[in-house]
């Protein structure tokens, strides 16, 4: 089990820092506006919420934004208010150890709980550090989830794996291997460490 919240808490404290003229700026998540980063962090809050309760595809009825589809159109206007909340759901809901077990499904993928859990922390770490450059605020992410982001980025990047990281990582960035672990796992993401808007 890996604990989502300190991931969950640096998304949080950037919301103040984003402001409603920064919508539209770009971010390093190619295709995704500052707009659209905060609706893909509000829709997959949820559905990785669902998928830690193993919640039954007929009772996923809120209006997520599918993979990949997320917009500033569809953000929802009160996203101050909703995505901390969603988060705080997420992070209880993958504290239980029922989550890490069995089965589950998210954006129509069924994988084991524990891989799951990864991927959702991935996703938290490097789309908090997306919204962080692209507003130009600091970001920190903690040992434990720099370490998991490196584990999971780092094995994706490995020949023969092209299929999985096809749609999850850009082109690996070439990162010295002395940099700091946070570093590396951004390269692995096909993230420049040292992008700037």
């Amino acid at each position: 089990m890996i604990d989502l919240g300190p991931a969950a808490r640096e998304i949080v404290g950037l919301l103040d820092g984003v402001s409603s003229e920064r919508m539209t700026d770009v971010t390093p998540c190619p295709g995704y506006s500052v707009g659209a980063l905060l609706d893909h962090l509000t829709s997959l809050a949820l559905a990785f919420t669902w998928a830690a309760r193993k919640t039954p595809q007929e009772e996923r009825l809120e209006d997520v934004s599918p993979p990949g589809g997320a917009t500033m159109e569809h953000l929802d206007p009160r996203w101050r208010e909703v995505l901390p909340e969603r988060l705080d759901a997420l992070v209880e809901a993958w504290r239980d150890p029922a989550a890490w077990e069995g089965m589950t499904s998210v954006a129509g993928l069924t994988m084991p709980g524990e891989v799951v859990g990864v991927v959702v922390l991935d996703e938290l770490v490097l789309h908090g550090w997306d919204l962080a450059r692209a507003t130009g605020q600091p970001y920190t992410c903690d040992p434990a989830s720099a370490e998991a982001v490196l584990a999971f980025t780092g094995s994706t990047a490995q020949p023969g794996q092209e299929a999985t990281r096809e749609g999850l990582f850009g082109p690996v960035v070439a990162v010295p291997e002395d940099a700091p672990v946070f570093e590396r796992a951004l390269g692995f993401a096909g993230r420049d460490p040292a992008w700037r808007p």
